[in-house]
């Protein structure tokens, strides 16, 4: 196949999902040093939902605790359906694995930003994530996992 028949274009970006929870208000609030320990969780998944079109779901997990509790939770599902014809198939995997979310990413990150304000905390902007590492890391942990059952068996 040649390049020319290559095809990548956004057909929607959305949010399937948010949730946010301040547990420990008003509580959280009144302390004076917030130096929170944040912890960010990202996952991504991918589904066909028709020929050479697919639904990738981008999912950060914010979770900030101050002084062992709790301080907010923030869920996001950032998706995005996409169009990718014409790119040789072991291409596909990297691009539904780490193009489509390193797409998403901005928007993710604009809605964790406005729902951590939204609930009264400071701002938070997410650190720029390396989302072809995490998705060789996870096709290098996949392929372990398949070598060991199959030295298992």
């Amino acid at each position: 196949m040649s390049e020319e028949n290559q095809q990548f274009a956004i057909q929607k970006i959305y949010l399937k999902d948010v949730s946010f929870e301040s547990p420990n208000s008003p509580q959280a609030f009144t302390n004076t040093e917030w130096q929170p320990q944040i912890n960010v969780q990202i996952n991504s998944s991918n589904q066909a939902i028709a020929d050479d079109t697919y639904e990738v779901i981008l999912e950060i997990t914010v979770t900030a605790k101050h002084e062992e509790k709790t301080a907010f939770l923030a869920e996001i599902k950032q998706a995005g359906i996409f169009t990718i014809s014409g790119f040789p198939e072991e291409n596909l995997g990297g691009m539904v694995g780490a193009f489509c979310p390193e797409t998403l990413f901005p928007f993710a990150r604009e809605a964790v930003s406005e729902l951590v304000s939204k609930g009264g905390f400071p701002q938070l902007l997410l650190a720029p994530v390396n989302f072809n590492a995490l998705y060789t890391q996870q096709v290098q942990q996949q392929a372990t996992a398949q070598a060991e059952e199959d030295t298992a068996h």
